[in-house]
C-alpha cells in the first residue's frame, strides 16, 4: 500500500491523521531522529520532512535516514525547493503554492524537481500548497498573496481550482508559528466544496489539542504540528495530547 492510500486509510477508520513536521534547519539529525521517535511513541501517523526557510541537500538526507533509523513511520518530504528532496523519503507532498505571487512557487520548482522524484522513486502526493493569514515564513519566502482570514470564499476558490486541476490534497497554512490558527469557518468551507475525496490539511498554529480538534470537526483530515514539537520537552506527551484529541 502506498503513502497517500495509507493515510486514506487512516481517515476512514480512525477520522483524522496526525503530522508531525521537522525541519532539517531546526536541528541536529540525531535529534530530529528521537523527535520522530517520541511522536511515534506519541501516536502520530507520519513524519514530515521540511520547511520554509529550505535547508538543502546534505542536511536533509542525513535528516531523512536518522529518522527512518529512528522509527517506522514514513517519512514524507515537504520541501521548499528542489533541493529539499532526498532520495530516502517514502513520498513527498508534490506541491504548488497557489497563492504564490512567484511563478517559481507554482510550477518551476516543481518542473526541477519532478525528474529527481521519477529517478529516486519517491510517492508523489499531490498537493495544493494555500497560506492564509498571517503566513508567516512560508507566506513571506514563498510570496504569496495571502488569503484573509475573514474572506474563507477566497481560499473555496483556489481549493476548488485545485481540485478541478485533479490535486487530491489541499493545505492550508496559517504559517509555522503563526499566532492564529486557520479559522474554523475556513476550514468548514472549504472541505464542504470539495467534498470526502479530496482531503483538508490544517497546519499552522496549533498548539493545543482544543484547538486541533475544532478544526477536525469543521473537516479538517489531516493536522499537521511543526513548531510547538520543536518548543516543548515533552515531545511525545503533546503528540498524546493533540492525537487524542483528533481521532475518532
Amino acid at each position: 500500500m502506498g503513502i497517500e492510500d495509507r493515510l486514506n486509510q487512516i481517515v476512514k477508520k480512525d477520522g483524522a491523521v496526525h503530522l508531525t513536521l521537522l525541519d532539517p534547519d531546526s536541528q541536529q539529525p540525531d535529534v530530529a531522529g528521537n523527535m520522530a521517535r517520541e511522536a511515534e511513541s506519541g501516536g502520530t501517523d507520519a513524519i514530515m520532512v521540511g520547511g520554509s526557510t529550505g535547508a538543502t541537500g546534505v542536511v536533509v538526507e542525513e535528516t531523512v535516514k536518522a529518522i527512518k533509523a529512528a522509527c517506522s513511520l514514513p517519512v514524507i518530504l515537504f520541501p521548499a525547493n528542489p533541493g529539499g528532496v532526498s532520495e530516502s523519503a517514502d513520498a513527498i507532498f508534490f506541491m504548488s503554492l497557489l497563492n504564490s505571487r512567484d511563478i517559481n512557487y507554482i510550477t518551476t520548482s516543481q518542473m526541477i524537481g519532478a525528474p529527481l522524484v521519477y529517478k529516486h522513486g519517491i510517492e508523489p502526493i499531490s498537493m495544493a500548497y494555500i497560506v492564509i493569514e498571517p503566513g508567516g515564513a512560508a507566506g513571506w519566502v514563498g510570496d504569496a498573496r495571502l488569503i484573509p482570514r475573514n474572506r474563507p470564499k477566497f481560499a473555496v476558490a483556489y481549493a476548488l481550482a485545485a481540485k478541478y486541476l485533479g490535486m487530491h490534497y489541499i493545505y492550508l497554512e496559517a504559517g509555522s508559528g503563526a499566532d492564529k490558527p486557520v479559522p474554523v469557518e475556513m476550514v468548514a468551507a472549504v472541505k464542504k466544496a470539495v467534498g470526502e475525496e479530496t482531503k483538508v490539511i490544517v497546519g499552522g498554529g496549533i498548539r493545543d489539542g482544543k484547538t486541533a480538534r475544532e478544526r477536525v470537526k469543521a473537516g479538517a483530515d489531516m493536522i499537521v504540528t511543526g513548531t510547538i514539537v520543536e518548543q516543548v520537552e515533552d515531545v511525545r506527551g503533546k503528540i498524546e495530547e493533540l492525537v487524542s484529541a483528533i481521532k475518532s
